[in-house]
């Protein structure tokens, strides 16, 4: 059975580059913020002559509405990457649908976190998204999940985070390969350290038509983790420079924010004109609020420039580092509109 299925997911590994509509100026000055971006991060790896997916299922479940398939597949030569795919049932002839990628929070459950395996509610939007009746892919993490024992002294990448951009553009590639999958019509959707990880690859991958992003960011001079936090890590923007992360941040920028070449502001500059979405919690300790409201304000110039501010959206939910319910059904009708997606019946609990 699991061979039968592993030859009907391995399909050719194609990447299709779709267009943006934004100005060349535009365009010119988000090269640039990727540019620094990388200067933080390390390059993002060549992507030409990337091997052949080489999937392996080593598990199936099959629910009410979907499959959900346990499986790795090759990123990069001797590197493979650990997911969850979750495929909805269709009848009768197969249909191109929206796909989502979902990144996971800073869990040891990894990608089991938005399979709603963890004991905290308002964490399963890979499960909602499949029932809803969307193609679903969720990586891990280097470190978290069946990466746990990820040697970072061993990878060829300056940070994990750029791992990770390199890592779900390939899910990207994934799923544009499907014959289920609407290549034009693909989101990333992601809380916490998942939400940050959602607006990174946004802003790398153009194919990414709407990006969410759930208690991820604040800019970088309003971030502040206490006198505790920071005396743990050696600053105030200690976490961010931690071996997982982006360890230039301490060894390049003295964990100084004046000097990181890049800002939250920018990501979301370089993300227009598509849709992002920002869910920032009033009361959220690791991400300032108010960090936030003055990044949205940057960058609500750049969408209002573009004739694209109504793809810019945030809401302040009164609660702590959360995903709310109001909040996560609000997402998926707004993920629903973008990506010109008909729900099944799929309640958000």
């Amino acid at each position: 059975m699991l061979t039968q299925i592993w030859q009907e997911l391995n399909y050719v590994n194609k990447i299709s580059d779709l267009p943006v509509k934004s100005s060349a100026s535009h365009e010119k000055k988000r090269q640039q913020i990727l540019q620094r971006m990388e200067k933080a991060m390390g390059k993002l790896p060549d992507r030409s002559n990337l091997p052949a997916f080489d999937i392996k299922i080593s598990d199936s479940v099959m629910e009410d509405r979907f499959t959900r398939y346990t499986l790795s597949f090759a990123v990069a030569e001797n590197e493979r990457l650990p997911v969850y795919l979750y495929v909805p049932k269709q009848r009768g002839t197969i249909q191109r649908i929206p796909a989502m990628l979902v990144l996971h929070g800073t869990s040891v459950l990894g990608k089991g976190v938005v399979d709603g395996q963890g004991p905290l509610p308002n964490r399963a939007h890979a499960r909602e998204l499949a029932e809803r009746g969307y193609v679903v892919i969720a990586p891990d993490y280097p470190s978290f999940g069946d990466l746990k024992d990820h040697n970072f002294d061993q990878d060829r990448y300056e940070s994990a985070t750029m791992q990770a951009i390199f890592n779900h553009m390939r899910c990207v590639d994934l799923l544009q390969s499907r014959p289920d999958v609407d290549p034009e019509n693909i989101g990333v959707i992601g809380h916490s350290l998942g939400g940050h990880n959602a607006m990174f690859v946004a802003a790398f991958d153009t194919r990414l038509k709407v990006a969410v992003s759930s208690s991820g960011w604040t800019q970088f001079e309003y971030y502040n983790i206490g006198e505790d936090g920071s005396r743990k890590y050696g600053g105030r923007l200690g976490p961010w420079a931690q071996t997982r992360y982006m360890p230039l941040i301490r060894t390049k920028y003295k964990l100084d924010a004046k000097l990181i070449p890049f800002n939250f502001d920018d990501i979301i500059a370089a993300i227009a004109p598509r849709a992002f979405f920002s869910v920032s919690p009033l009361k959220d300790a690791n991400f300032d609020v108010n960090g936030v409201r003055a990044g949205i304000s940057l960058a609500e110039k750049v969408y209002n420039n573009l004739g694209a501010s109504d793809l810019l959206q945030v809401r302040y939910p009164d609660a702590g580092h959360d995903f709310p319910v109001e909040n996560r059904k609000e997402v998926y009708g707004y993920l629903d509109r973008t990506l010109g997606h008909t729900p099944l019946y799929a309640p958000v609990k």
